[in-house]
Order: structure tokens, then C-alpha cells, then sequence
């Protein structure tokens, strides 16, 4: 099937392309075009700014597609002929114009034999020229959308080809709207509208004049807010200028006087409230001042964060003393500047160290810290700093955390709820969210922030910036590792609340979400806080070494919902340890436990940007991540389907490393002189563990004939003795299945055995009792031509088949003849069988005489298609680093 769907896409019809504008977006749908196999036959764009090309400059040049720069079409009017004539002499059949900000000729126009269309990001006709998605806003419409029309000499008057709308939220501003839909949407509006020129569909309607509105470009010069209004209208035209070219009015005094308002605005935690003339408040939560510094309206009242302090002569004496210090570290620096940086001017963490040993020697009783000096790097930031440190005003911000609270299992659990991105609990940028069920009942926990795209951005940019600029990517390895052992210290602090929270969302009953879930956690924290400062890197003789580095930038992490914070644990320390910045999305139906973790990442001290937690779906915040190209390695943990398009999206976006670890069908072999009481013990673990939503589960057992009838009963025998229920009550065996759409699966999944012919000998159906709560299952006779053979149920359902007693080579074929390769187990007391087998079992962990035994010193991944890459022990840090060779002459 997907062979033959490339093929229908390759042979349908194609054009020679002009892209005519410039962005990101440009750069998207110049891309998406090549994907349909269209031929770009030019790329005119602006000229390179600051030395920087535009994005779509760039991706057409890596391509090696034409790229022409034209700071202008036309000079009074007139054509520029060179700038016609290199146009021409591409032969483009189309001029698609995403986002084109210049005006361009009309023999440019109607030149290609198909014309050109044009984006414009409104309903036309409503909105025609520019600004139209902050008209959209101020105006108050109720609908925002695009169009893509046929250009013309008007001003956005041509023909209609396609149009998409979208219902405007409350809270949409300027840059949710643009995230949310006009920008993924019309993208893929762009590309439709190519092909449908292409294949002779694409309609041509005439622009009605009805409901015609034409407003010119918003500038500063006329963005200020009028306040004498209702707050809704106050409201509009504040989110229509959010953020370019931002609305403005002068604020003075305390209580805050705003110029023309009805009433003083108030600062709160939440920000900054102003009042309409009908009496109704509005939040503003950022402000700018004159010289372009960003605050949070919030904090317009402290000291410090609104604007530089001012030192007395005696403080004046002392930044002096200080900039002596420096110039006595920095010697290669013919004068400290308020501008200088201390690192970009050759500064090394030994010199950190001196830094503050002298400063405190000098002024007795500062308390100032190395992570200070790696927070404020300039001469200029440093001294403001240390007069706040002072002056006692160096407080740390207080983390604003909206909790979700519940009084359960005699205690009072507390979960954060929002996305946490740059060290801050905020709501989803579009104001969403979705309700978290607790499986055991099909009650609804609490309602999480659902993340848009904007949100991945958002996030991915702080992470950058936490690296880039941050004092993590500066920090000393074995400081970095004392904070990971400050959050190892807190999550074991509070694990009796992780493992409610855990058993809450998942279903994991609660003594193994407190050993396992929970504990191995914490231990996979402390494992990788120690290598912080062992990942060396490594001389060769003479002329040469290899040097081993982080991977220097963002790292995406998206994990399952089988063991929500154990995942985010075995990926997320690896990656902290080697230096990396995250930004990690949870499954969308077990959120809590990474909120928590947020949290307590914060309260460890990790500097605010290097962890981000997006709680979402999957087709919005995962593909985002995907596809976003500051984002540089990517690691994985899921099913083998959703693995490869991953792995599909991250090649296409910017060649992002991948680590896998997917979907698995590990065999378990049986053999007759094993300890009988151990195999059945161990054999029903490696199935019904965790409610069999386990990636290393045992998919298929092979018994050998002579004893198959025995192991069978005693695991009968056993079942029937389990406790099936509330999660949180202690002498639970078996909690319910982690959401009711993979019950339901997992129903089916039996369904499908008995239709094929296997025996169902004990469980297959769902428990009466409400939740999501699924029988333990157990299938013999099944042959390996079978669904239920072949494919994963990753729930508590053991498949059993029969094997000839001796047949030893027979069953290793049989137990590698399966497209996954994650894990597998042998039972024999004869240990040259053991050795033999483990040695031809194609998997990338292999179990004797025991199952689910794991060690966070020990790699874990899979071969074939159950993936690529390892988490835990030395080897995952390989996934997290890169390394570069350097050959140095002396």
C-alpha cells in the first residue's frame, strides 16, 4: 500500500515553480512543493540581512536551487529589465507567492502561461492589504481564515482558488492564530492549490464587493490604545497589535495610572488588569518599555526587573574594586567595559571560581555563587546583580504553580496542571486543554493544558537559549551533576506522591509504581548525576585526538504512557547529564507525573529553559518537534508505526540523530529441565507485569511438549488467586488497563485468537466492575501462522505454543521468526543450553532463569524493527553526544 500510494502521487501532474517571497512559511511550502515532486525552477527572495539569509534563501540553497535576491522589482513604477530578465530566464509555468512582501511587476505576474496565486492571510474580501490578520483581531471577528487567490493588478482583488476558516478563541492573539491555523493549514492550502492548477481543477471565483474592507498597515505611530472604550474593544485592539508593532500607552505612578483609562490599573501575580469604560477588566501579561526590555507586567513594581538600578557612591566604589578584579582575570582585555562578557573574553570555570572568591573576600557578607557569575556574564549584568545581592533583593522568583488537589491515599496529592516552558507553569498558548480519566474508574482526574504549536516554539526557543546563552551549556559537568542529584534527592522526597500520582493516571498499582515506576527513577538519576564529570574527552598520541561533546542544542523527547515517569527518566538523565537542553512531551493520556517532575526539576535549581514539559497530542507537538529544525537529536519510545514516520519526518526536517524503542513480540522458551516453580513465577511476570503494558513482555511463550499441560495449570491455578482492582489498595495484584481505547484493543485482540482457532483457557473478557479493568488471559494451541502469534497486545495476555521436546534448534527458529528484536528469556538448568540459545535469540536483551530484570548500568534497546539506540548504562550517553576528531600539529 504505501508503495503504491507513492507511486499515484509521483505520476500525477507537475509543474516548473517560481516562489516569489520569503519566511519560514515561504521556506514550508517551497519544501512541501519539491516533496509533491513539483520543480522549482527559481526561488526569489529578499537580500540577506545582518549577513543572515531568509529562511527560504536557505533551504533553497542547500537544495541547489536557483536563488535570486532583489531588494526591489521596480524603481518609480518601472520594471527593473535585469531583474525581468532574470525572472524570465527560468521558465517557470506558475509564481506561487507565500507571504511576498514586495510588489511585483504585473509582466512578472502574468508572465508564467498558469499566472500566479497568492496567500493573504484573510477572508477575502474582508481585510484586503496589509495587516490583515491584526485587523482580524481588532475588529473583533468572529472568523479568521485565508485565501488563496489569483493575483491580479489590484490590491488583493483577484479571482478566489481556495479559502479556510477557522472560529476565533477569546484569547487568540496575533501569534496563536498564525500557530494554530494559518500557518500549518496554509501551507497545506499552498501545495493543494498547486496541484489543482496542475491537473486543470483549480476554480477561478470573481471577488464579491459585499462585506469589501480595505485598512492600512499597522505601525507605532498609530497603535496606541485608546482606553475610553469597552474593555472587549480594549481587548481587541491590545491582541490585534500583539507583538509587532505592539500597542502602547503611557503608565505612570502608584497606584498605576494609564493615560486615558477610566480607572487605575492593578498588578497582580497574573499580570497587569485594566477596566473599560463598561466597568470590565482585561489581563495584560507582558510589558515593553521605551528601550525594548520585555518584563512580565506582573513584576512592574520590583526593583530591578523593570529597570536598571542606580548605585550609590558607595556601591559606585565598589563595582569599581570589582572591574579591577576583572581586569586582573580577563589580562587579554585591554579595558573591562560595562559591556564585556566574561566568558566570550576567554574566561574558564577556573576563573568563575576566582571570580567569586575574590569578590567575596573584598565584600565580606555577599553570598554569591559560581551559577551567579554564569547568569550574569556581562560587566554591566554582574554588578546589577551583586547590588541586588546587596541590597537583599536577589530573591528568587517564586514558581506559580495552578495545582490540581486531591485528598487520596491518606494524603493531600498535588498536581501541576499547566505546560512548563522556560521555568514557568503557563496555559497552553491557545487557552486548551483536555480532561487526564483515571482508569480505575473512568473519573476525570483533573483537566491539563493541551499544547499547540506555538507552545513547541516557544519552548524549543527557551531551550536554545538555555544552552546557547543559559549557564547550563557553561556549567561545570560536576556542578551540573550536583543538580541532578539535588532532583534525584527531591523526587525520592516526594516519591509516595509520585507513585499516587502515577497509579492516578496509569493504572499502575501502587507498590510497583513505588518500587518501580518510581524507584528506578530515581536511581536512573543518580546513575547519570555521576557521569556528568567522567564523559572525558579522550587524547590520542601525538597529533591527533577525538573529542567527545553534547550534542550542543535541543533535544526532543516523546514518551509512552506505560510508564509515564520512568521513560522520561531513562531518556530525559542521559540527556541532562551530557549537557543537552529538552524540551519532552508526555503521553497525552499520563501527563501528571512529568508536571511533577517539572516542579521539581525547578525546586532542584536547574536553570530555568534546560527542562520544558508539553503535555498534548501527538500529530500536533510531537510532529512539530519533529519537524523543527532547532531541534537536533530526537529519542523515541512507542509503537513501530508511529517510530517510522518519526523517523520518516525527523530525516526530511534537518537529519535529526534518532533513537528508537518500539514495539516488540519477545519470545520466552521454556524448556523442560528448568526449575518448574521459578518458570511459572517468572513466566507469568513476563507477562501480566505492569498489567502486561510492558515493552519487554513476553509476546509468545514456547513450552516445551513434556511439561506444557503442567506449566499451564499451575499458571491457571495462580490466576485464579490474583486480585484484581483499586490500584491503591495494597494487596491488589492486577490494576486496570492504562485507558479504555486499548481495553477495548486488547478485547479485540482475544476476539481475533478464538476466531483463528486458539484455545482461550482462562480470562478474554473485560471484569464487571467499572474501569478499565481486563481479565488476565491465557491462549494455548497457537500456531505461528497467527495473528495473535505474530503481533504485540501489550496487555496481560499470555500466548502460548507447544515445541517438541529437544527441539532446541527448531524453537530458536520459531522464536526468531518475528520482525521485533527487543528482548527474549530461556529457563533450563543447563547452562550450555543457556549460553547457546541467548547467543541465537536475535534481541537486544536476553533473560536466564529470570525476566524483567533490569539495571540502569545496563543498555537497554532492540534490533529489528523494535528499534535502534539504547537507554540506560554508559551507551545511552552515546545517544545524547556527538563526537569530532581534531588533529593538532605542534
Amino acid at each position: 500500500i504505501p508503495l503504491r500510494s507513492k507511486s499515484s502521487n509521483y505520476y500525477q501532474n507537475k509543474l516548473k515553480l517560481a516562489i516569489i517571497g520569503q519566511s519560514v512559511f515561504g521556506q514550508e511550502v517551497y519544501s512541501n512543493l519539491r516533496k509533491q515532486g513539483h520543480k522549482v525552477v527559481g526561488v526569489f527572495t529578499v537580500p540577506d540581512k545582518d549577513g543572515k539569509a531568509d529562511p527560504l534563501a536557505m533551504a533553497a540553497e542547500k537544495d541547489g536551487t536557483p536563488v535570486f535576491k532583489f531588494p526591489r522589482w521596480r524603481v518609480k513604477g518601472k520594471p527593473i529589465p535585469e531583474v525581468v530578465d532574470a525572472y524570465k530566464a527560468v521558465g517557470a509555468e506558475l509564481n506561487v507567492l507565500p507571504f511576498c512582501s514586495q510588489f511585483i511587476p504585473m509582466n512578472i505576474i502574468d508572465n508564467p502561461r498558469h499566472g500566479s496565486i497568492i496567500y493573504h492571510p484573510s477572508l477575502l474580501p474582508l481585510h484586503r492589504g496589509a495587516s490583515a490578520i491584526n485587523w482580524t483581531l481588532i475588529h473583533g471577528d468572529k472568523k479568521a481564515g485565508f485565501t488563496v487567490f489569483w493575483a491580479d493588478d489590484g490590491l488583493d482583488t483577484g479571482p478566489i482558488l481556495l479559502q479556510r476558516e477557522c472560529a476565533v478563541e477569546p484569547t487568540d492573539t496575533v501569534d496563536t492564530l498564525y500557530n494554530r491555523f494559518l500557518f500549518p493549514e496554509g501551507i497545506k492550502a499552498m501545495v493543494e492549490s498547486v496541484q489543482l492548477i496542475a491537473d486543470g481543477k483549480a476554480p477561478r471565483v470573481p471577488q464579491t464587493e459585499e462585506g469589501a474592507s480595505y485598512e492600512g498597515i499597522q505601525k507605532k505611530s498609530n497603535a496606541k490604545v485608546n482606553l475610553a472604550q469597552p474593555a472587549e474593544a480594549v481587548h481587541n485592539w491590545i491582541r490585534g497589535h500583539d507583538k509587532v508593532p505592539g500597542a502602547w500607552t503611557v503608565i505612570d505612578g502608584q497606584p498605576l495610572e494609564i493615560a486615558g483609562a477610566p480607572q487605575p490599573g492593578l498588578v497582580t501575580k497574573n499580570g497587569l488588569v485594566l477596566y473599560g469604560t463598561d466597568g470590565k477588566a482585561l489581563l495584560v501579561k507582558n510589558l515593553q518599555f521605551d528601550d525594548g526590555k520585555m518584563i512580565p507586567a506582573s513584576k512592574y513594581f520590583s526593583s530591578g526587573e523593570s529597570s536598571s538600578l542606580e548605585l550609590t557612591a558607595d556601591e559606585e566604589k565598589m563595582a569599581e574594586e570589582i572591574r579591577d578584579i576583572w581586569k586582573g582575570i580577563l589580562s587579554n582585555v585591554p579595558a573591562v567595559e560595562d559591556t564585556t562578557d566574561f566568558f566570550k573574553s576567554g574566561a574558564a570555570s577556573m576563573d568563575v571560581v576566582r571570580l567569586v572568591e575574590e569578590v567575596k573576600q573584598k565584600c565580606a557578607g555577599v553570598q554569591l555563587q559560581n551559577e551567579d557569575v554564569y547568569m550574569a556574564t556581562t560587566f554591566q549584568d554582574f554588578i546589577q546583580m551583586f547590588v541586588r545581592k546587596l541590597r537583599g533583593e536577589d530573591q528568587e522568583e517564586e514558581l506559580v504553580i495552578d495545582y490540581a488537589t486531591k485528598e487520596v491515599n491518606n494524603m493531600t496529592v498535588k498536581m501541576p496542571t499547566q505546560c512548563f516552558i522556560n521555568g514557568k507553569f503557563e496555559d497552553a498558548e491557545n487557552g486548551k486543554s483536555y480532561e487526564t480519566i483515571n482508569p480505575t474508574d473512568g473519573s476525570v482526574i483533573c483537566k491539563v493544558s493541551y499544547a499547540s504549536v506555538g507552545d513547541v516554539d516557544r519552548a524549543v526557543a527557551a531551550a536554545k537559549e538555555a544552552y546557547d546563552n543559559g549557564p547550563w551549556g557553561k556549567m561545570n559537568p560536576r556542578d551540573r551533576g550536583s543538580l541532578l542529584y539535588k532532583l534525584a534527592d527531591l523526587m525520592e522526597e516526594h516519591q509516595e506522591e509520585l507513585a499516587t500520582i502515577e497509579s492516578m493516571d496509569s493504572g499502575a498499582v501502587y507498590t510497583l509504581a513505588l518500587k518501580t515506576h518510581v524507584g528506578m527513577s530515581i536511581q536512573t538519576f543518580r546513575y547519570f548525576a555521576g557521569w556528568c564529570d567522567k564523559i572525558h574527552n579522550l587524547w590520542g598520541k601525538m597529533q591527533s585526538c577525538v573529542c567527545v561533546f553534547s550534542c550542543g542544542s535541543v533535544c526532543a523527547i516523546i514518551i509512552p504512557w506505560n510508564y509515564p515517569l520512568m521513560m522520561l527518566a531513562w531518556k530525559s538523565a542521559a540527556c541532562l547529564a551530557a549537557g543537552n537542553t529538552l524540551v519532552l512531551k508526555p503521553a497525552q493520556v499520563t501527563p501528571l507525573t512529568a508536571l511533577k517532575f517539572a516542579e521539581l526539576s525547578a525546586k532542584a535549581g536547574i536553570p530555568k529553559g534546560v527542562i520544558n514539559i508539553l503535555p498534548g497530542s501527538g500529530g500536533m507537538v510531537g510532529q512539530r518537534l519533529c519537524d523543527h529544525p532547532d531541534i537536533r537529536k530526537l529519542g523515541f519510545t512507542g509503537s513501530t508505526p508511529i517510530g517510522k514516520q518519526i523517523m520518516k519526518s525527523c530525516a526530511l526536517s534537518n537529519l535529526k540523530k534518532v533513537s528508537l524503542e518500539l514495539g516488540g513480540k519477545s519470545p520466552l522458551i521454556i524448556f523442560s529441565d528448568c526449575d518448574m516453580d521459578k518458570a511459572v513465577r517468572m513466566g507469568m511476570s513476563s507477562v501480566y507485569f505492569n498489567k502486561g503494558e510492558n515493552c519487554i513482555a513476553a509476546g509468545r511463550l514456547f513450552v516445551e511438549e513434556s511439561i506444557h499441560d503442567e506449566f499451564i495449570s499451575r499458571v491457571v491455578e495462580e490466576l485464579k488467586k490474583m486480585k484484581i482492582g483499586d490500584p491503591l489498595d495494597r494487596s491488589t495484584d492486577h490494576g486496570p488497563q492504562n485507558h479504555k481505547a486499548h481495553m477495548d484493543k486488547l478485547l479485540e485482540y482475544c476476539e481475533v485468537g478464538l476466531k483463528e482457532g486458539a484455545t482461550l483457557v482462562y480470562g478474554g473478557k473485560q471484569v464487571d466492575m467499572p474501569g478499565f479493568f481486563m481479565e488476565p488471559t491465557v491462549f494455548t494451541d497457537v500456531e505461528d501462522h497467527m495473528f495473535i502469534a505474530k503481533e504485540e497486545s501489550f496487555g496481560p495476555v499470555m500466548v502460548v505454543s507447544k515445541f517438541k521436546d529437544g527441539d532446541v534448534d527448531g524453537v530458536l527458529q520459531r522464536a526468531n521468526a518475528t520482525e521485533y528484536g527487543l528482548a527474549s528469556g530461556v529457563f533450563t538448568r543447563d547452562i550450555n543450553k543457556a549460553m547457546y540459545v541467548s547467543e541465537r535469540l536475535e534481541a537486544g536483551t536476553v533473560f536466564i532463569n529470570t525476566y524483567n530484570k533490569t539495571d540502569v548500568a545496563s543498555p537497554f534497546g532492540g534490533f529489528k524493527q523494535s528499534g535502534f539506540g539504547k537507554d540506560l548504562g554508559e551507551d545511552a550517553l552515546l545517544e545524547y553526544l556527538k563526537t569530532k576528531a581534531v588533529t593538532v600539529e605542534y
